[in-house]
C-alpha cells in the first residue's frame, strides 16, 4: 500500500494549479444517463472517484471517451459521454460500495427507464449518510421504492411527475439527485430548502444547456420543468474549492507564499473571511490569487462548519491543522457529520494539542510539531495531516493515502514544485 513521506520545514513558494471540482464532476458526469445524446465535460479531474465512477456508468451502457485537457492551466481531462441505450438498471454493489456519489444514478436511471436497482452507499467513514431524503423526494415525484438485500429498488411504471418537495434539512447529494429526475419528469417539479452549493449550481447550468429550464439558481428553491429528451451539451467543470482552500491553508502553515493559478475567491467566502481573520492574505491576481502570512503569527479563530454559504465540513479537518500552529486557542464545532473528528488522535501524535467534546474540537496552539508515522481515515483528514506534515519537525509518513487519491490531483508534484520536500513510497 503506498505512503507519502514528507521532510517539514520547508516554505511553499510559486504557484499551483487548482484542478476542476471532483464534487461537481461526479453528478455532471451522472448526467449523461437522462439522455442518448452526447455529453462533452471539459476540466474533470484525474481522481481515483472520477475512476469508480467511470466504470460505474460503463456497466450502465454510458460509453466514455477521456482526452487530455485543453484549458491551460491544469491538467485536467476532458470527457465525452453518451448512454445511446441503458444496458443495465442496477448499480451493483461491488462498485457503489466504493463511493457514495454511486446513489446519484437512482435518480437518472428511474427518470429515463422507469425502475432502477442501486446498492445502498458505502464511502468514507465519517458518520452515517443516510439516503433516507433521495428516497423521500424521488416518493414525492410518483416513485415507488423499497429496499430488498441491500438494494434500494425503484419503479415509476407511468414515468416521474412533478411534484414539491421541501428538504428536512440541506443535503447536497439528495438535491443533485431530484434536480436529474426532475429533468425527465413530466410537469414542474418545486425543490425547496434545496442545497446551494457551487456545485449545485454547476449542475443547474449544465442541466441548462442541456435543454432543461430552471429557475431560482443559487437559492434555496429551485423549479424545474421537465423536459421529454435532453439535447447534446458542452460544459466546463468548476474549479474545486475544497482544493483551493485546502491549498490555501497548506501555504499558510508553511508560511509561504503561493500563486493558486484557476483558484477563485468567490467559491468559498466563509472559509476566505476565517482565514483573513486568522492572518491569511489572499489577494486576487490575474490567473487567480496570491496567498501569504499578513505578518507573521497565526492567530487563532473559532469555526463552526455549516451548509453553503457557511464554511464547509470539508475543510473543517485542514482548518484544524492550521490551528494547532496559531497563537491561542482555537474552537472547531462540526455540525454536518457525526464521527469527523478522526484525524484528531493523529495530529496529536505529532504534538498537537486537541481536546475534543462532544461535536466541538479545542486546539490550542503549540510552538511546534513533530513528524509521526501517522494514518489516514478519511479523504479530508488525509490531507490536514498532510498540511500538518509540511510544518513539522522531521519525517512524517502518511499511510493509506487511497483516500487522499480520491480526491486530489496530483498532490505530492504540485506541493514539490513548490518546495516542499515529499515523495510517495510504492508499498
Amino acid at each position: 500500500m503506498d505512503r507519502i513521506r514528507i521532510r517539514g520545514g520547508r516554505q511553499l513558494k510559486g504557484s499551483i494549479p487548482i484542478s476542476g471540482s471532483k464534487n461537481a464532476s461526479l453528478p455532471l458526469m451522472v448526467t449523461a444517463l437522462l439522455t442518448d445524446r452526447k455529453l462533452t465535460l471539459h476540466n474533470v479531474p484525474r481522481l481515483a472517484d472520477i475512476t469508480t465512477m467511470i466504470q460505474l456508468l460503463q456497466q450502465h451502457g454510458v460509453e466514455i471517451d477521456a482526452a487530455p485537457g485543453e484549458n491551460g492551466h491544469s491538467r485536467g481531462t476532458t470527457l465525452t459521454l453518451k448512454a445511446g441505450k441503458i444496458a443495465s438498471t442496477t448499480a451493483p454493489y461491488d462498485i457503489v460500495r466504493k463511493m457514495r456519489a454511486s446513489v446519484l444514478v437512482l435518480g437518472p436511471l428511474l427518470a429515463r427507464e422507469r425502475e432502477a436497482r442501486v446498492s445502498l452507499p458505502g464511502g468514507c467513514a465519517i458518520g452515517a449518510r443516510p439516503v433516507d431524503l433521495h428516497v423521500a423526494g424521488l416518493k414525492a415525484l410518483g416513485a415507488e421504492i423499497d429496499i430488498d438485500g441491500g438494494y434500494l429498488v425503484a419503479k415509476a411504471p407511468k414515468g416521474l411527475k412533478g411534484g414539491r418537495y421541501t428538504f428536512p434539512k440541506v443535503s447536497v447529494g439528495a438535491t443533485e439527485n431530484l434536480m436529474m429526475a426532475a429533468a425527465l419528469a413530466k410537469g414542474t417539479t418545486v425543490l425547496a430548502n434545496a442545497a446551494r452549493e457551487p456545485e449545485i449550481t454547476d449542475l443547474a447550468h449544465c442541466l441548462q444547456a442541456m435543454g432543461v429550464s430552471i429557475e431560482g439558481v443559487g437559492t434555496e428553491t429551485l423549479t424545474i420543468e421537465g423536459v421529454e429528451t435532453l439535447k447534446e451539451a458542452t460544459h466546463a467543470v468548476i474549479p474545486d474549492r475544497i482544493e483551493i482552500g485546502t491549498y490555501a491553508m497548506a501555504v499558510a502553515m508553511t508560511a509561504g507564499d503561493v500563486e493558486l493559478v484557476g483558484g477563485r475567491l468567490d467559491l468559498l467566502e466563509a472559509a476566505v473571511q476565517t482565514l483573513r481573520s486568522a492572518g491569511v492574505a489572499l489577494e486576487p491576481t490575474e490567473k487567480g490569487f496570491r496567498v501569504h502570512r499578513t505578518n507573521g503569527a497565526l492567530q487563532g479563530v473559532d469555526v463552526m462548519t455549516e451548509p453553503y454559504p457557511g464554511f464547509p465540513t470539508d475543510l473543517q479537518a485542514q482548518m484544524m491543522a492550521l490551528m494547532t500552529r496559531a497563537e491561542g486557542a482555537s474552537m472547531i464545532t462540526e455540525t454536518i457529520f457525526e464521527s469527523r473528528f478522526m484525524h484528531v488522535p493523529e495530529l496529536a501524535r505529532m504534538g498537537a494539542n486537541v481536546t475534543i467534546h462532544h461535536e466541538s474540537a479545542l486546539v490550542r496552539g503549540v510552538p511546534k510539531l513533530r513528524g509521526a508515522e501517522v494514518m489516514a481515515t478519511d479523504l479530508r483528514a488525509s490531507v490536514s495531516l498532510a498540511i500538518a506534515g509540511l510544518a513539522a519537525e522531521g519525517e512524517t509518513t502518511l499511510h493509506r493515502v487511497y483516500h487522499l487519491d480520491r480526491g486530489y490531483e496530483r498532490l505530492e508534484e504540485k506541493l514539490a514544485a513548490c518546495g516542499a520536500e515529499i515523495e510517495r513510497l510504492k508499498g
